[in-house]
C-alpha cells in the first residue's frame, strides 16, 4: 500500500469516503452561459448588477439538494460561498454584495449547511480568494472583466490590495466561526506568479492567511491553491483525469479530482456536452483505482434548482452505488503486483482484503488476470452477489493463449450485467 505525505489536517474521513459533491451557485446561474461570464464577456460592475437586483431563487430547497446527494452515493459536500464575481451567498457583517440584499431576501449558506448536516454529508466551503467586484481588488491583466480596459491603470489608482486581503480574512474568519466545524475549505485560487501583475501569496497575504485557518480549525482540509508550498492537504487536479497517483518530489500524495457533469461549472442552460452516467461512474472508478476523491459538480439553477440533466445523472449514479458503493468507500489503489486486465480498472479495500475488478467493456465469455491464479478463494458479482466461477483449467488457457500459469481465468455471463459498469468482487 502506498503511504501518503502526512497532512496536517485530518484526512481520515476524506480517504475513506472518496465521492463529494462540488456546488457553483451564484449571480452567473441568471445569465446561464458560464460561470467567468462577467469575465468573458468584460462586463462592468454596472453591467452585472442587473443580477444581483433580480436574483430570486423561489425554488430553492436545500434539503432536496442533500437528499439527492445522499441518495447518489456522497458524503460530502463543497458549496461556493463567494465565486470571483464577490457575491456572497451568507449573511456577511463586511459587505452588502451578499444574498440578504437581493430579493432572496434571506441567508441562502445556513439552511444548506444545516440541511446537507442533516443528510450525514460532512461540510466543505469553496471561497474564491479572486474577487472581480471588491473595490480595493487591483486590476490584473490576467483574469479580471476590466483587463483590457484602455484605462485600466488609472482604474487602479487608489486601490490598496493589502485592504482586500484584510477582508479576504475576515470573511473566512465569518466562515469558520459563525457556521461550526468545517470540514474542507476550497480556497481558488492563485495565478500567473511568474509575470508581472499576476497574484499569489502576497497579494492574498497567505501565509497569515494560512495560520488563521489553522488556528480556528485545526482539522480543516486545505487545498492547495493559495501558492504555498507547504501547509495544504489535498492537490486538486481539475477537468483532467490524472494518469496515476498524483505525487509530489516522488511522494504520493492525497488528491482529489474535481470535475463537471459539462464544461462549466455555473449553470448553463445551452451546454450540450454532458457526460452520460456510465462515464460519470467511470470517471469516480478510475480516479479510486489511483487512489484519489471526486468531487463532481452541479451547477443549480436560478431559481435554485438542479436542472433536469444533472438530477437524472446522480439518479443514476445512485443507483450503481447503491449495488457497489463497497468497491469505492474506504477503497484505493491496487496493491503491488496486481495486473490490471486490459479494459478494467482494479479498487482495494485494504481493511476487508477484498479486489474489485471493474469491467469497462465487458468480454466475451472469460476474463484473465494474469498473476491470480492461486490468490483468490470466491468471486462474485458484486450487483447481485452471484457466483463467477474459474474458466479452463489454468495450463490448458496458458498452452493455448500463451499466457502464464499464474494466471486465472473467470468464466463470464455472455451478457453483460444491466448496470452502468459491472464489478466483480475478488476474496483474497
Amino acid at each position: 500500500m502506498l503511504e501518503t505525505i502526512p497532512t496536517p489536517g485530518d484526512t481520515s474521513w476524506f480517504t475513506q469516503d472518496r465521492f463529494g459533491l462540488f456546488i457553483h451557485w451564484g449571480l452567473y446561474a441568471m445569465a446561464a452561459r458560464h460561470e467567468w461570464v462577467k469575465c468573458h464577456e468584460a462586463m462592468t460592475d454596472e453591467e452585472y448588477e442587473k443580477y444581483f437586483r433580480h436574483f430570486d431563487p423561489d425554488l430553492y430547497d436545500p434539503r432536496a439538494w442533500a437528499r439527492m446527494a445522499r441518495e447518489a452515493g456522497m458524503k460530502y459536500f463543497v458549496v461556493t460561498t463567494k465565486h470571483h464575481e464577490g457575491f456572497c451567498l451568507w449573511d456577511s457583517k463586511l459587505t452588502d454584495y451578499k444574498a440578504p440584499n437581493t430579493p432572496a431576501g434571506r441567508d441562502l449558506l445556513r439552511p444548506m449547511v444545516e440541511a446537507f448536516r442533516d443528510e450525514g454529508l460532512r461540510v466543505g466551503f469553496y471561497h474564491s480568494v479572486i474577487d472581480w467586484h471588491h473595490p480595493q481588488y487591483l486590476i490584473d491583466p490576467h483574469t479580471h472583466p476590466q483587463r483590457r480596459h484602455p484605462e485600466r491603470q488609472q482604474m487602479n489608482v487608489g486601490r490598496d490590495q493589502g485592504k482586500y486581503a484584510a477582508y479576504l480574512h475576515g470573511q473566512v474568519r465569518e466562515l469558520l466561526t459563525e457556521f461550526g466545524p468545517i470540514d474542507i475549505l476550497w480556497a481558488d485560487y492563485s495565478f500567473a506568479t511568474d509575470q508581472p501583475e499576476g497574484k499569489g501569496r502576497d497579494a492574498w497575504q497567505s501565509e497569515k492567511l494560512y495560520a488563521m485557518i489553522r488556528q480556528l480549525q485545526p482539522k480543516i482540509i486545505l487545498n492547495d491553491r493559495l501558492d504555498l508550498d507547504e501547509g495544504w492537504d489535498v492537490k486538486t487536479p481539475e477537468q483532467y483525469q490524472p494518469r496515476q497517483w498524483l505525487r509530489v518530489d516522488g511522494r504520493p500524495v492525497v488528491w482529489e479530482a474535481c470535475q463537471t457533469f459539462s464544461g462549466s461549472w455555473g449553470y448553463h442552460r445551452d451546454e450540450a456536452s454532458w457526460k452520460s452516467p456510465e462515464q460519470l461512474v467511470g470517471m469516480l472508478v478510475d480516479t479510486v483505482s489511483k487512489g484519489g476523491n471526486l468531487l463532481l459538480n452541479v451547477g443549480p439553477t436560478a431559481r435554485g434548482e438542479f436542472d433536469a440533466r444533472a438530477q437524472e445523472r446522480l439518479a443514476a449514479m445512485g443507483r450503481w452505488m447503491k449495488y457497489h458503493g463497497r468497491s469505492i468507500y474506504g477503497c484505493t489503489q491496487a496493491p503491488e503486483g496486481f495486473k490490471t486486465p486490459q479494459d478494467c480498472r482494479l479498487t482495494y479495500n485494504p481493511r476487508t482484503g477484498r479486489l474489485y475488478v471493474h469491467v469497462f467493456a465487458w468480454p466475451t465469455g472469460l476474463l484473465h488476470l494474469d498473476g491470480m491464479a492461486g490468490r483468490v478463494k470466491y468471486a462474485q458479482l458484486l450487483n447481485d452477489g452471484s457466483e463467477i466461477r474459474p474458466g479452463l483449467n489454468h495450463e490448458a488457457i496458458a498452452q493455448r493463449a500463451d499466457m502464464g500459469a499464474d494466471t486465472l481465468t473467470l468464466r463470464l455471463p455472455v451478457r453483460k450485467p444491466d448496470v452502468l459498469v459491472p464489478v466483480i468482487e475478488l476474496f483474497l
